[in-house]
């Protein structure tokens, strides 16, 4: 059997399609979530172009250097890095009606795809596939040209992989109407309703036990009777 060839060592600068999340989770639902704002006042955590750099690092999207570089251009280039941040939120949104409605809603979901190819075809660039530090593989995106151009590639391409494979009918919307996290459901039988239940789950149940020991409320007839 012939040897396979080594895996090309990672580089600096370049945008992994991989994240530090845990793999139940996927990259776009991450970044759908982080979007609390409709119900916790300055909710988003992308609230400058600043915060967006960051979680991009943290997802393990973007390494510290290529960061750094982005952190300099933002100083010289202020109105591209808003205008980045706005398509950023763009973006977003359209994610979360794929998520949400595009089951149920044929435009919601056709929009959604337009604005894949939108951004995939926006910016140049070459993929490759790398070696993490751990010795696992890793699919990349090197861009070319515009430094912030790239930035959404990642995260449209994981959209992209969950449209692919079909696993849009396994992304739920939390089923906490206080809560506004999208998370894939890989239960066994497709039931899964809480983004975690150790949070929402777990207040859902409290609420359940709750109700079960509130004392009935008599009326009425009933009242005479007693």
């Amino acid at each position: 059997m012939p040897a396979s060839s080594p895996l090309t060592p990672r580089a600096p600068g370049r945008s992994r399609s991989s994240h530090k999340t845990a793999p139940r989770t996927r990259l776009w639902l991450e970044f759908i979530n982080t979007d609390a704002a409709p119900l916790i006042p300055r909710g988003d955590l992308l609230r400058d172009f600043n915060a967006l750099v960051r979680w991009l690092v943290d997802m393990g999207v973007v390494d510290q250097e290529r960061a750094s570089g982005l952190d300099r251009r933002a100083l010289l280039q202020p109105a591209a890095a808003t205008a980045t941040l706005v398509d950023a939120r763009r973006v977003r949104a359209a994610l979360r009606g794929l998520a949400e409605r595009s089951l149920v809603n044929v435009r919601v979901r056709d929009d959604a795809i337009a604005e894949i190819n939108r951004v995939l075809g926006r910016s140049t660039g070459t993929r490759r596939v790398e070696t993490r530090d751990d010795g696992s593989a890793v699919r990349v995106f090197v861009p070319t040209g515009d430094a912030f151009a790239g930035l959404m590639i990642p995260i449209v391409e994981s959209a992209a992989d969950s449209l692919v494979i079909n696993e849009l009918p396994r992304v739920r919307r939390c089923a906490d109407a206080r809560c506004t996290r999208v998370f894939l459901d890989t239960s066994r039988n497709g039931t899964r309703r809480w983004c975690d239940m150790g949070t929402c789950g777990n207040r859902a149940k409290a609420a359940r036990h709750r109700a079960r020991s509130r004392p009935a409320v008599v009326v009425g007839a009933d009242r005479e009777r007693l």
